[in-house]
């Protein structure tokens, strides 16, 4: 059993606003890393585009043709103060989408032992029918519905270890008991969502927020004290991770000073839950990111753990 990779070149085709974090670069980075010779290993399929019963099971199809008739026929329109779409934006939009749905099909069919997407834009901002904070559908919770409709999945946990609260991740399973949500984050910091003290309609969300300056001792005890014990409890069929690397020391968007066997470690911590509880299926969607070198070498240690390195 092996590790999957999906990415498209696609992804280096929706274009944002010169000086913009959140950019093509970022996938370049990725993927140069992961064709080094240590990754020969990894099994590698183009990320296929998602069709409108997948998205539609989270986000309503008046928002996903709405979006889609938002796309320019050139150049580029904001969608909000931080969120643009470009004339090429569209078919990485549908390949993230897509590619998080096909991870979820070939590791719930036991084709690979877990998966890796490589892609953009990310997701985990997008709520039912919102666009915001660099998102438009939100790939990780598709993959988490598409699992438990075509799979039979009864329980889905989600745990995102980006620096920035997944607040549309939040929102799409509030109400959701099969669920749960679990996620470390800076705060006070942007979407604003992430307290302790929001919880779930039915105790399925759990948020361990970090403050400014945090590092790797704070990450795992947060992670050790109150995410893991929590999804362990849920004895989740399948785990999905929102790969954020925002949280690396190097990154300029935030404050936390994570390092590369920070993320490791968590991954490791995944998998032991994935091993006990859903036969080692986890399904990892990259989310943020934004110093190339960081990113990088976080993605690295990431995928080198999936692989059991």
């Amino acid at each position: 059993m092996t590790t999957l990779l999906l990415s498209h070149d696609s992804g280096l085709r929706h274009v944002t606003p010169p000086g913009h974090p959140e950019r093509a670069d970022r996938l370049r980075a990725v993927m140069a890393v992961l064709e080094d010779e240590s990754f020969s290993a990894l099994a590698r399929e183009p990320a296929p585009e998602a069709d409108l019963e997948t998205i539609i099971r989270v986000h309503p199809a008046e928002y996903v043709e709405a979006l889609r008739e938002a796309v320019p026929a050139e150049g580029m329109v904001r969608v909000d103060a931080d969120t643009s779409l470009s004339s090429g934006s569209w078919e990485p939009i549908l390949r993230a989408a897509g590619g998080a749905v096909q991870a979820v099909d070939e590791v719930m069919e036991g084709k690979v032992s877990n998966a890796f997407l490589a892609m953009r834009p990310p997701g985990h901002h997008a709520e039912t029918s919102t666009p915001m904070g660099f998102c438009f559908l939100n790939n990780a919770a598709i993959a988490a519905r598409h699992a438990r409709a075509r799979h039979g999945a009864e329980r889905v946990a989600i745990v995102d270890f980006d620096v920035h609260h997944g607040n549309g991740s939040q929102d799409i399973f509030w109400s959701d008991a099969n669920v749960m949500y679990c996620s470390t984050h800076e705060m006070p910091l942007y979407p604003g969502t992430g307290a302790r003290t929001e919880r779930g309609a039915h105790n399925n969300v759990v948020n361990a927020p970090l403050s400014a300056g945090d590092g790797g001792p704070e990450f795992r005890d947060a992670m050790s004290s109150v995410i893991l014990p929590r999804a362990d409890e849920f004895r989740p069929d399948l785990i999905v991770i929102s790969a954020g690397f925002d949280a690396h020391m190097r990154d300029p968007l935030a404050n936390l000073n994570l390092v590369e066997a920070d993320y490791t470690w968590i991954t490791q911590k995944l998998m032991e839950i994935a091993d006990r509880h859903a036969s080692g299926r986890i399904v990892s969607v990259l989310e943020g990111g934004y110093d190339l070198e960081g990113l990088s070498r976080s993605v690295a240690a990431h995928v080198k753990a999936l692989m059991r390195g």
